[in-house]
């Protein structure tokens, strides 16, 4: 009987099956992840968001899994070969590989040799040989001789009957699956470099000669060696790590077709068709077996790389959403460039563009003064408080035009931010873009998404394909699917855990709300144009096609600001709003005396106000809510100053100390741009002190960090960095512990210097890269770094 789906997902997450099964009741009825975690914590016994993803996306793959076990089911039955034996292993199998080893003897299947051979009627000598390895095979084969069978001679019978055993063995569920397991726990994955590509090929130089098991091996450097077979620069070998046939014993069987011999009862006694059978085993392990393990550890390795790379995306672009807001302030925003000018868009406190104009500050035209006073000029009129500089090509030169203007005209109190202009082409030329910004040029509509993505980089870069913003790793080589779907669900958590202002929200923004679709966004934006701004959540209502299920989704969401009700403003639910109305008469006060008064909300006791609808959860949550009304997680905002006459490599020098902003984590470590047009890399062993498992455990996209030059190899373009700023640095640039010499090689022994960890296991030893840098990976990287267009 198969496990019920409900029962699995708890004992994997280690929740009560009563928790899975009444958040599975809530997704199928149509609620949202963010919807559940937040409203819904009486009915899941407080799941998170976290376990909440992880519940449906298992969810997902086991039922996928039962539809499948369906169709297989049924394809046998229908082939009248389904015995109660065989419906249980089905039922048993906990995985689709696992199921799809039981259902290939009975999936269709183009005509094989094998089957020909049973055709000829060889089957009864295949079972014949293997059941009595007494009988002489030439003598009993020349009894299957049939020439209108096709079947010219005995040696023309045993190869037809071979055919039989060795799609038999093949075939064998619980073999296969043994020896996956085995090659996977000892195989390993060899690089070399294909002829003649050793210069084109120059980025995967530490995979050319290279090796390391499959257990060791890091999500990122499986990327960077599929990547580098994928361009025909490497060539890719999948060892079982099992000794060869040697000189001395040419016919010995190796460890895997030890194996196979010994699963099937095979051995060299000194029978007649020992030998025969034994050759048998080794052609099913090197023409068949060995090939399927091959493609399915392949595959093994490709989604635990895939899975890990979604992963690091995910989580780098939910610290980018959600980075520190600028907030309501006016805003000028350069896009910066050298011959077709510097593009610049004013925008208000509510984002809103009120100037646009190019100036030509750089080479050709130098039209430096002229650039300060038209800066000038726009800043007094409109207020501007902030400058947004995106960090592409010319950001350096005109960071040095902002800094003169700050400095020339100190009574504008102007400040200077680099800014990501990741995706920003993309949003430029974009159909929305289009609509929000009808009048004006594309080349202007960057520098509109580079100024409002510092007031408020959520609300700006959910206009843009997540995938477009570049912070992840190899992300082109990932599963579109997969992908996008992860990093939907990081947008919309991302998005509900700020909440959004209804009266001033995008419809891109909107669509990201719990239970708002595209078409319904959009009839927001246009009762909102029409009637003028929501005076209450109640108004929603109103809504074209907006109905009572899209309400009880989206209302804790969308914020009221300025409106009717106080209550609006905060995260309390509407429906949650009776709870509230019983806290006032406890408290015997009106709503705008008893939200942010945190002394008389702590006075109160969530016990007193719970009931059979709201339980104890809901009610700790909206004190907590009143408390601080429509808080808003993310950090104070902050800004990193680049060193003065630091603005290329060549200006770089070892042990000097800049302060950078995190532009990417990847699982080997963190890029930094220090303004130099190209992100350093921060190795993960030099990141602290102590061992870092996960290099996002120490940093995130958007931070603040110091840091110290280790190296710099201008002609690679690699910058070597490290974090621990009390490190000596060596003349071959690496660290150096200046206290005691002990931390940084005892960290660098630990995290990369091992064998295994850096292929040393084994012939090759190919190291994974010179110190501070990460390989193959890490030139990959490099490349892309500083949220490249093609990362």
């Amino acid at each position: 009987m198969t496990t019920p789906i409900a029962q699995r997902i708890a004992e994997e997450l280690g929740v009560t099956e009563r928790q899975v099964s009444a958040t599975v009741g809530l997704l199928d009825d149509g609620a949202t992840v963010p919807f559940v975690a937040r409203y819904r914590k009486e009915a899941t016994g407080a799941l998170d968001d976290a376990q909440l993803r992880t519940l449906e996306e298992r969810l997902r793959y086991l039922r996928e899994l039962a539809e499948r076990r369906a169709v297989i089911l049924e394809s046998i039955r229908s082939q009248g070969k389904l015995d109660d034996a065989l419906e249980a292993r089905i039922n048993e199998a906990d995985s689709k590989a696992r199921l799809e080893d039981i259902y290939l003897p009975y999936k269709p299947k183009r005509r094989t040799k094998a089957q020909i051979a049973r055709e000829a009627g060889l089957e009864p000598l295949a079972d014949s040989l293997f059941a009595d390895p007494g009988l002489d095979p030439h003598t009993t084969a020349a009894g299957y001789v049939d020439a209108e069978q096709g079947v010219a001679d005995a040696a023309a019978a045993l190869e037809g009957a071979r055919s039989i055993l060795v799609e038999r063995i093949t075939e064998d569920a619980d073999l296969i699956g043994t020896l996956r397991e085995r090659m996977w726990t000892r195989g390993r994955l060899v690089s070399q470099v294909r002829e003649g590509k050793e210069e084109s090929g120059a980025k995967f130089a530490d995979y050319f000669d290279y090796v390391q098991p499959f257990t060791d091996l890091p999500s990122h450097r499986v990327l960077a060696m599929f990547r580098g077979e994928k361009e025909e620069v490497l060539a890719l070998t999948l060892e079982p790590e099992e000794p060869p046939a040697t000189e001395t014993a040419p016919d010995a069987l190796n460890g895997f077709e030890h194996a196979i011999a010994a699963h099937f009862g095979i051995a060299d006694r000194g029978r007649p068709a020992d030998s025969w059978l034994r050759d048998t085993v080794r052609w099913a392990w090197r023409t068949r077996v060995s090939v399927r393990l091959d493609i399915d550890l392949r595959m093994r390795l490709w989604q635990a790389a895939e899975d890990d790379g979604v992963r690091v995306f995910a989580g780098n672009l939910r610290d980018l959403l959600l980075a520190a807001p600028a907030g309501s302030r006016p805003t000028i925003g350069l896009d910066p460039g050298l011959r077709t000018g510097v593009k610049v868009a004013v925008l208000d406190a509510t984002g809103k563009v009120v100037a646009t104009k190019t100036i030509y500050p750089h080479a050709p035209q130098r039209r430096w003064e002229e650039a300060i006073a038209t800066l000038e000029r726009l800043a007094r009129e409109h207020a501007a408080e902030l400058i947004a500089i995106g960090n592409g090509t010319a950001s350096r030169e005109t960071d040095r035009l902002a800094a003169d203007l700050v400095k020339r005209f100190p009574e504008r109190k102007l400040s200077k931010v680099m800014v990501s202009e990741a995706g920003a082409s993309v949003y430029s030329a974009s159909a929305y873009a289009s609509q929000e910004l009808p009048d004006l040029d594309v080349s202007l509509r960057g520098a509109v998404s580079i100024a409002r993505r510092l007031q408020d980089p959520l609300a700006e870069l959910v206009k843009i394909d997540p995938k477009s913003i570049g912070v992840g790793q190899y992300q082109h080589d990932l599963s579109e699917t997969k992908l996008s779907r992860s990093l939907d669900s990081v947008v919309e958590d991302c998005v509900n855990a700020v909440g959004v202002d209804v009266n001033t929200a995008s419809a891109p923004l909107l669509t990201r709300v719990s239970g708002v679709s595209s078409g319904l966004a959009q009839n927001i934006v246009e009762h909102r144009d029409t009637h003028g701004q929501f005076r209450s959540r109640s108004g929603l209502r109103d809504v074209p096609r907006l109905g009572p299920k899209a309400f009880e989704q989206c209302a804790g969401f969308l914020r009221v600001r300025g409106g009717d009700n106080p209550l609006d403003t905060s995260s309390v639910h509407p429906e949650s709003y009776p709870v509230v109305r019983r806290i006032l008469e406890a408290a015997d006060c009106d709503v705008s005396t008893l939200i942010g008064n945190g002394a008389m909300l702590r006075t109160l006791k969530p016990a007193d106000f719970a009931d059979d609808t709201f339980g104890l959860p809901t009610v700790t949550d909206i004190l907590k809510e009143l408390e601080k009304p429509g808080r808003d997680p993310r950090p104070e905002f902050s800004t990193a100053s680049f060193r003065e006459g630091v603005e290329t490599l060549a200006d770089l020098e070892r042990g000097m100390i800049l302060e950078g902003v995190i532009s990417n984590v990847a699982a080997f470590g963190a890029f930094v741009d220090v303004g130099v047009h190209q992100d350093g890399l921060v190795h993960v062993s030099a990141m602290s002190r102590r061992f870092v498992n996960d290099p996002r455990d120490v940093v995130k996209p958007g931070e603040i960090v110091r840091v110290k030059v280790l190296d710099v190899d201008t002609a690679r373009k690699r910058i070597s960095l490290t974090m621990r700023l009390d490190d000596e640095v060596e003349a071959d640039g690496s660290g150096k512990d200046d206290k005691d010499g002990k931390g940084d090689g005892a960290q660098r022994r630990e995290q990369r210097g091992s064998g295994k960890e850096r292929g040393g296991k084994g012939r090759r030893g190919g190291g994974a890269g010179s110190r501070g840098q990460e390989g193959g990976a890490m030139a990959e990287a490099l490349r892309r770094a500083g949220l490249d267009k093609d990362a």
